[in-house]
């Protein structure tokens, strides 16, 4: 393939876009690949479709290498199926939904797992048909309400999704694996420096899910690592040590106190040590239990339920890990308290929760016989040595607060308690510290069961002559969104550097001059396109050379060949993007140099 500037649609910025947010949608939109259509969405550009065209190649070769069969769904849906799923409602006005002229309800398709079970179910009739998967690379959808950072956060999509079906959990988790290993295989060839993490579930549903997080400052989502063992989660899923339980009947009992002007867990922190609230000078935050008001919205519900979090003092409520735990629900922060008078704003204790009928969940650091210093329900006051067990029973726990660097590690603390999620003395220095990083989601696999198999009743006949029910993975890459996490793992203050295997081409020939320096850059493109390389021509009669290299290093092609005044001594000029190399090499014999250079290269 012989590409040239002058000809082909290709026009690069010499200013960052006003809107362009992360160095990937600074550097595409600047560099000619991808051009903004409306908010989340945008065109590919001929050398854009070219760097999309080769990620998709790779996945789809990986997936294939495994055995999984491509398919291709409608983008339009009819909603039945997702009624029938339930997700309908459950991804409330996160999908695009329209009626056609006969008033029928359809979706953009967020995903197919609804289509893909169906396609199955119509098909497939015997256990010999098992294990089968089946995998398409299509345009999705997402009415996204803030779209932002191009690629990474918009309203329509390349995705790969995949859908495994076997007959039993054993050959679920054997799919699970062989995908695993599949996107590390895609993502070790697209250059991508990427951590594996626990994830929840969300509207996927299933027993077990990780992401592949490439890391980037500018990432949005926040996952966490261990300093010690090799655990690693989004902070979504990060489970908290349990700290060991008491006697809630060894502690004193509960006494009020006024603490007028004490809104805040500072003010009240410092009140308690000056006023030594139950003969104590050492309080601190964490010796606080904070309750923190939400209303929670169900799909479908008309009114939204008045939900109370507990947890200690120090820590913030982090309303992503509240959403995630309680999905598919919307959550807020109350702001409702003339409707609820039996609720003393900066002054709320657990007393009277069940009173009121409100369901109260508590940090699971709030165990049974634990003490606390916390609102007595009445203005301007506070109540010491409130135990939990006794003078409060939670509902249950739920995952809600911050996670902060330095947390214990919940795999290092099980091990050393030798109980999964719990430990003798919460943070004893056993065991490892969580560090917080950032990363782009990539890639997600779920283990999910038989949701769909059920809400569709999928049986097929099983060898012993009786109705098994199969069970389901999916497996998905952002494909699109892949394009940007190499752009943003791979530029430098001049511009984009691809990786050999993404790149749009392999070789950049810049022509510096006129006359014999175009002929010859033509004559060499036309060999190395001849031979299977991609070749970009930069031969455009009207603009400078300095115009030229800077185009170079912003389009950021791994091999640029600069053919200018040295060709009349035999000699061009061979630049490679990563390194910032120049070395002077022979005309003759250049062009098997570079198939050869481009070739070890892996492409």
């Amino acid at each position: 393939m012989l590409l040239r500037t002058s000809t082909t649609l290709l026009r690069t910025l010499r200013e960052d876009p006003a809107d362009a947010e992360v160095p990937s949608h600074r550097l595409l939109l600047r560099a000619g690949y991808i051009r903004r259509v409306a908010p989340g969405g945008y065109a590919w550009l001929p050398l854009g479709k070219l760097v999309l065209d080769r990620v998709t190649e790779i996945v789809r070769s990986e997936l294939a290498a495994i055995g999984d069969q491509e398919v291709h769904f409608p983008a339009l849906l009819p909603a039945e199926p997702y009624r029938t799923s339930g997700r309908w409602t459950e991804y409330g006005d996160d999908i695009f939904t329209l009626a056609d002229r006969r008033g029928a309800e359809h979706l953009l398709a967020p995903t197919h797992e609804e289509l893909a079970t169906l396609l199955v179910k119509d098909l497939v009739s015997s256990y010999r048909d098992f294990p089968l998967t089946i995998f398409q690379i299509q345009t999705k959808f997402r009415d996204e309400a803030r779209p932002r950072a191009g690629l990474l956060r918009g309203r329509e999509f390349l995705m790969k999704d995949a859908y495994s079906f076997d007959l039993d959990d054993d050959g679920l988790h054997a799919s699970y694996a062989r995908h695993r290993a599949a996107y590390r295989r895609v993502f070790d060839r697209l250059g991508l420096a990427y951590t594996v993490v626990r994830a929840v579930s969300g509207a996927m549903g299933g027993s077990a899910s990780e992401e592949f997080l490439a890391g980037t400052p500018v990432g949005e989502d926040t996952y966490v690592g261990c300093t010690v063992c090799d655990y690693a989660a989004n902070t979504e899923a990060v489970t908290t040590p349990v700290p060991a339980g008491g006697d809630p009947d060894a502690h004193r009992r509960t006494q009020v106190h006024d603490t007028p002007q004490t809104p805040s867990i500072a003010a009240l922190v410092a009140v308690a040590n000056d006023r030594k609230l139950a003969g104590r000078h050492d309080w601190a935050a964490a010796d606080t239990l904070k309750n923190v008001v939400l209303t929670v919205r169900r799909p479908g519900a008309d009114t939204p339920e008045v939900l109370v979090i507990g947890l200690p003092g120090d820590r913030e409520v982090d309303l992503r890990r509240v959403a995630a735990a309680l999905h598919p629900a919307d959550v807020a922060v109350f702001d409702d308290w003339a409707a609820h008078p039996g609720l003393v704003r900066g002054y709320l204790g657990p007393q009277v929760l069940a009173k009121l009928g409100l369901r109260y969940l508590v940090d699971p650091r709030v165990v049974t016989g634990t003490a606390w210093l916390t609102g007595a329900n009445e203005p301007g006051r506070h109540a010491t040595d409130v135990v939990c067990g006794r003078d409060f029973v939670p509902d249950g726990t739920i995952e809600a607060a911050e996670v902060r660097p330095g947390d214990p590690c919940p795999a290092c603390a099980a091990t050393a308690s030798g109980t999964p999620g719990r430990t003798a003395a919460g943070r004893d220095g056993s065991g490892g510290e969580l560090t917080i990083r950032r990363g782009i989601e990539i890639g997600h696999i779920f283990q999910l069961g038989r949701r769909f198999t059920d809400a569709f009743a999928l049986d097929v006949l099983g060898a012993a002559g009786k109705p098994v029910r199969p069970t389901m993975g999916c497996y998905g890459i952002g494909v699109s969104r892949a394009v940007a996490a190499v752009a943003e793992q791979h530029h430098d203050e001049r511009g984009l550097v691809w990786p050999a295997a993404v790149a749009p081409c392999d070789v950049h020939l810049v022509v510096a001059g006129k006359g014999a320096q175009l002929d010859a850059a033509l004559d060499l493109g036309g060999r190395l396109s001849a031979a299977g390389l991609r070749v970009l021509v930069d031969d455009r009669a009207n603009v400078s050379a300095g115009v030229k290299f800077t185009d170079a290093e912003l389009i950021g092609i791994p091999c640029v060949v600069v053919v200018g005044r040295r060709l009349v001594d035999g000699y061009v000029e061979v630049r490679d993007r990563a390194t910032g190399g120049r070395d002077e090499v022979p005309w003759d014999g250049l062009a098997d140099q570079l198939l050869s250079r481009v070739r070890g290269n892996g492409v």
